[in-house]
């Protein structure tokens, strides 16, 4: 299947699959097969640092949006063990658009919370596009709420364009949530520290997003309002 490439990146990536294609082929042994996946690699790495090293404020938006950019779910499957996710606000719902549960690191036992999108437009739709709604800002409430009761560390992973902005969530106190969740993170008495793995807009990032330590990591951006706004 064809990798997905926005138009700055698909000379790499054409040249990533001619790569990969010399690599899995029958004769990649053969010394002229081998010194053009020599010369590829070599070509492949100078072609990376020129295409994202000169990127423009646009270009490292859509990077934090690109549907390959590992998800939440990635980043809590391989750092923590024994991970237990957690459903529903106790109220209305459970939302799809955040993730709550408790894992172990390093023998750390650590509650979790994120924005989760999907990896293809199905799964997004099922999420909606990491934008949470009342109940998924009160599922993480919940969460959080444990983890200050039994002195657990709280790790947040933010990748959200913005808190649902629709005429249903307003009406089950969009606002409200918001603002519960950000006067309860500055109370809190445990560890919290802050991943910024995508995008992070405005109150809906805010208010699973902030804490004792916070970090970005490359071509991820952080806004009072989605940059489209």
């Amino acid at each position: 299947m064809a990798r997905f490439a926005y138009e700055f990146e698909r000379p790499l990536v054409a040249l990533e699959e001619r790569l990969e294609h010399l690599r899995t082929a029958h004769s990649a042994e053969q010394p002229d097969i081998a010194s053009e996946i020599d010369y590829l690699e070599k070509e492949i790495e100078k072609i990376r640092l020129r295409v994202y090293s000169d990127l423009g404020p646009w270009e490292k938006v859509l990077l934090a949006r690109h549907p390959e950019r590992p998800r939440t779910i990635d980043y809590v499957s391989q750092i923590f063990s024994g991970f237990v996710e957690l459903h529903g606000d106790r109220l209305y719902g459970d939302d799809a658009a955040v993730l709550t549960g408790f894992g172990t690191i390093e023998g750390v036992k650590t509650a979790i919370v994120g924005h989760r999108k999907g990896k293809n437009t199905k799964e997004n739709i099922k999420r909606n596009f990491g934008m949470a709604e009342p109940e998924g800002f009160r599922k993480a409430l919940r969460v959080m709420r444990l983890a200050d009761k039994f002195g657990l560390p709280v790790v947040f992973f933010v990748d959200t364009p913005g808190a649902h902005p629709g005429i249903g969530a307003e009406e089950r106190g969009q606002a409200w949530a918001i603002a519960e969740n950000l006067m309860e993170i500055s109370q809190m008495q445990v560890p919290v520290l802050v991943i910024n793995v995508g995008e992070g807009g405005s109150g809906g990032a805010l208010a699973m997003g902030f804490g004792d330590v916070m970090l970005m990591l490359e071509n991820a951006y952080y806004s009072v309002i989605t940059p489209e706004g």
